[in-house]
């Protein structure tokens, strides 16, 4: 029996990207049931609104989805599709693998890191009032000065509910897949009450796995030192939500760039899959960009869906057109297009 997914193209470069990973996934051999559903610019011309709630209940009905990118004004519009995905499904934990492959251009080997981000609370909860507003005034004057006149606000909550969960996710996912190591990174010298929470928690929940998996805590600063020098260190790591964003943006550096860092956002029964890198508009209708971080994001999908071994032949097809860097996207060293590159990794399947 076929799997129901819903497929959301995305904008900008989305809908080439998706379509390709899509194609993909079919090579593999495993029946899908793709359910089109829209989020982005595109369909907001057309409805009102960039996330319709025709597509949330597809999600919620199928409990998988493959995403493509979509657009995030800065400064000014609607806020993050992505962010209120999550936040509407309860999607609390993003899961971002970063693996070195050989054929991509970085400064580093062999590394196979996991950030594992929480995606419901933190300053990203959108708890924030303009300079001048009733809200940000009485806020300032309750911090007794500690706080700069017509200053614009966001509040940061971490709570002991949402960090208990996403650190329980973070080894239980170590369990899983044979890891060694988790590592909890925040900057509780400083924040004491929000990111101290977040440790406290963590060293709750670590108990119960002791002997089971190592349990570490870094401070967000030195961690990022830390995976700049010794990355090889490092292993699971856990984060609150802002920390964990730009964490797996430094972390998709290390082995080469977003083009080849996929994502997962998981709730208790819902999981929506989707590349960390944004949709490119520049590039739209071009067939000019890589569309490895999606397919990767897919081979995460049918390791959630029961298939281990169509997604162990659809990374094992990945790396080797990327190793061979003959049909491969401008961004990794060669002249293909997205479709192209989509192509050879499916023969790279059938064969």
């Amino acid at each position: 029996m076929a799997h129901k997914i819903t497929l959301i193209p995305g904008d900008g470069t989305g809908p080439e990207i998706t379509e390709v990973a899509a194609k993909v996934v079919e090579a593999t051999g495993v029946k899908i049931d793709w359910e089109i559903a829209h989020a982005g610019i595109d369909i907001m011309e057309k409805e009102g609104t960039p996330l319709p709630q025709s597509t949330l209940d597809s999600i919620a009905k199928n409990k998988v989805a493959l995403k493509g990118p979509i657009t995030t004004p800065i400064g000014t519009g609607f806020r993050s599709v992505n962010v209120a995905i999550r936040k509407e499904l309860d999607l609390y934990s993003c899961l971002r693998p970063c693996k070195t492959y050989a054929g991509v251009k970085s400064k580093y080997n062999n590394i196979d890191l996991v950030v594992v981000r929480e995606n419901t609370e933190d300053l990203y909860a959108g708890v924030e009032y303009p300079e001048d507003s009733e809200e940000s005034k009485k806020i300032i004057e309750i911090s007794k000065n500690k706080i700069r006149e017509h200053s614009a606000i966001s509040i940061k909550p971490i709570s002991e509910f949402g960090t208990e969960r996403i650190i329980r996710f973070a080894f239980d996912y170590a369990v899983k897949h044979s890891r060694r190591k988790v590592t909890a990174v925040a900057k509780a010298n400083i924040m004491k009450c929000t990111d101290g929470l977040f440790f406290r928690t963590a060293q709750k929940v670590a108990k119960e796995y002791e002997g089971k998996i190592e349990y570490e805590e870094r401070l967000i600063d030195n961690m990022c030192m830390q995976l700049v020098q010794k990355p090889e260190l490092y292993d699971v790591i856990a984060l609150p939500n802002l920390y964990g964003d730009i964490l797996s943006d430094l972390c998709a550096g290390l082995v080469g760039g977003l083009g080849v860092a996929p994502g997962a956002n998981f709730g208790n029964d819902i999981a929506v899959f989707e590349a960390v890198h944004g949709s490119a508009p520049k590039y739209k209708g071009q067939n000019k960009v890589n569309p490895t971080a999606v397919i990767l994001s897919a081979k995460l999908m049918l390791e959630h869906i029961g298939e281990g071994g169509a997604a162990f032949r659809l990374e094992k097809a990945v790396s080797s057109v990327i190793a061979e860097k003959k049909r491969v996207t401008y961004d990794l060293g060669g002249v293909a297009g997205t479709r192209e590159m989509g192509q050879a990794i499916i023969e790279k399947l059938k064969q």
